[in-house]
């Protein structure tokens, strides 16, 4: 593992603004006038530039409408994991509170229909007889399946955020950032990001059509449903630019104050993360991953079930049934990771590898009785284990099709995108994949079982062709060292207070040497230590998970080097500084 000190620009307008430490960190992070950090909603960009947003309001507005006194109906096509159930929970409560009454919606069973608006997800649709479909994290790649309600006289609007291929499908209206002429500055806005974005422009519709005093109907603050966006944001790992920070803070704020769907506040009761001090991390380690079970293993509808619920014990049920169910996640997980891990160490061994340095520029891995909904965390967990692009498959789970069919889940390191890399090998080789599409950091695929051989060939051949040994290191981006009397409550709240911290605006890491005090393990591989940054004078907490326990506690290391993260450790109301390591060598 190489450390590395992030470089900072002496060109700055930041200096005398804020504590020093503040503006060395937010300027490595090419922060450098004030007005970058400010985070009111006053700051948000407009609807306005979203392209075809006239039109999809306009689709909407129809509904409303309907037909003499019946309204139409609206059916939500939602996507599976976090991102799809806030976008999907957000949209059904903005559009009941803005005065829509007949709304339904389908999220599909990954297990049995895969992903979007499919043609197997079409029929059911159809069945249902909607007058518009809204597809939410999701749509931009459904050509077909939106071919065949179309011609079942249904409108569609897709609203997505994923990268568009060539062609768009025939909907009546999409909204996507990422789309060919949109001028919305921001990219980065995840599924319910641009969910949110159709809602305010919903509402300023229907103001100027004097919708809601005439129907008597109270015009809704839709910043009460940013807890829904903060919490699809950071578990789609999206990048967290000045828009992306603005919907996130917001959404901090509502839920510290308590101003949460009942849902949320009872998965962080579950967790044991309290509300009054959450940052963006607990939504992406805390929250995210509990309500992405429900989709991984079971069916997401009980995800959006705990989103749209307002009773706080219905709300407290469900959110125990979502960390059962996350808990059989990890032990599927962990099963799995063994085995990969197993297979990786043999692939060293047939290879001669000395080390990872000298294994493929990308890795493909397959088992048939890996669990389909659990590819993704494992592609993920070898990713941060081997710094490489990481396709893991499972079998379709498919009667019919049996191991005919693979279902992969994609991971990428920087520097390679992992999209754009498997539109290349389907261009070079027409039928070796079936479907895919995604994001550069990740992705998702099909491909039909016979392929898996030429498809790995493919796969590195295309990785080592894109990254050099360079990008291969795996490296820790540091934000240098902190003096002993910075390793303290006053800079953790500073540090804290300075976020939200993400995807591409990532919390502070420092690094530096330290006295071992004490060590030991604690649950199956955690290491607690007591450290020194000043040969005994202060002493601190630390704690790194899922450490090597082969390695560690070593009796015989009086001296480490650590990259860690300052944090606040809250136990039974007592506050305490902890370093949160995310690397230890012994010196």
């Amino acid at each position: 593992m190489l450390i590395e000190r992030r470089q900072v620009s002496a060109q700055t307008a930041l200096h005398g603004t804020l504590p020093p430490l503040l503006e060395r960190i937010y300027a490595a992070r090419n922060i450098t006038d004030p007005a970058q950090l400010k985070l009111e909603l006053s700051a948000l960009l407009s609807p306005d530039s979203m392209k075809d947003m006239p039109a999809a309001t306009a689709l909407l507005w129809d509904v409303l409408q309907g037909q003499g006194q019946q309204q139409g109906r609206i059916l939500i096509i939602s996507d599976f994991d976090a991102d799809g159930a806030t976008s999907c929970a957000l949209v059904l409560r903005a559009l009941r509170q803005m005065g829509f009454h007949s709304l339904d919606y389908i999220v599909p069973d990954r297990f049995i229909y895969g992903y979007g608006l499919s043609p197997e997800i079409a029929e059911l649709a159809v069945a249902r007889k909607p007058d518009l479909i809204i597809t939410v994290d999701n749509g931009i790649s459904s050509h077909e399946g939106i071919a065949l309600v179309r011609a079942a006289g249904i409108k569609v609007l897709v609203t997505d955020h994923h990268l568009p291929g060539d062609e768009l499908p025939d909907a009546n209206a999409i909204l996507n950032p990422n789309q060919h002429g949109c001028n919305f500055a921001s990219k980065a806005l995840a599924g319910v990001g641009v969910v949110f974005y159709l809602m305010l422009a919903l509402r300023a519709f229907l103001r100027d059509k004097q919708w809601f005093s005439k129907a008597g109907t109270p015009e809704p603050n839709l910043a009460d449903l940013l807890d829904l966006v903060a919490l699809g944001t950071v578990a789609d790992l999206v990048p967290l630019d000045k828009n992306n920070r603005i919907l996130v803070n917001e959404g901090l704020r509502r839920i510290r104050a308590g101003r949460a769907c009942a849902g949320i506040l009872a998965i962080l009761e579950q967790a044991k993360r309290p509300r009054h001090n959450l940052v963006a991390s607990d939504l992406g380690f805390a929250v995210g991953p509990r309500l992405n079970a429900a989709g991984r293993l079971q069916d997401m509808a009980r995800g959006i079930d705990c989103l749209l619920c307002d009773d706080a014990n219905t709300a407290a049920s469900i959110a125990s049934e979502l960390d059962r169910i996350n808990n059989e996640r990890k032990r599927i997980e962990g099963d799995m990771r063994e085995q990969a891990m197993a297979s990786l160490t043999l692939m060293q061994a047939e290879l001669q590898a000395q080390s990872s340095a000298d294994m493929p520029a990308a890795l493909c891995l397959y088992n048939g009785d890996w669990h389909q909904g659990v590819v993704g965390i494992l592609a993920s967990r070898i990713k941060e284990t081997f710094h490489r692009p990481v396709i893991v498959f499972a079998s379709a789970d498919s009667a019919e099709n049996g191991e005919a069919e693979l279902k992969g889940s994609a991971r990428s390191i920087p520097g390679l995108h992992i999209r754009d890399l498997l539109d290349t090998i389907a261009t070079r080789n027409p039928g070796m994949i079936t479907r895919f599409g995604g994001h550069a950091m990740a992705a998702g695929l099909s491909l039909p079982r016979d392929q898996l051989d030429d498809f790995r060939q493919a796969l590195e051949n295309g990785a080592a062709a894109l990254l050099d040994k360079a990008a291969l290191q795996q490296k820790l981006l540091s934000d240098g060292d902190l003096a002993a009397d910075d390793l303290c409550m006053g800079t953790a709240q500073l540090l804290r207070d300075a976020g939200p911290w993400g995807q591409a605006f990532p919390e502070p890491l420092f690094d530096g040497e330290f006295l071992v005090v004490s060590q030991r393990l604690v649950g199956t591989n955690h290491l607690k230590l007591v450290v020194s940054p000043d040969d005994g004078r202060t002493v601190i907490d630390a704690i790194a998970f899922n450490i090597d326990t082969a390695l560690w506690p070593d009796a015989s290391c009086q001296r480490l080097r650590l990259a860690y993260r300052l944090d606040i450790n809250e136990y039974r109301g007592q506050q305490q500084v902890q370093l949160m390591v995310e690397h230890l060598a012994a010196l």
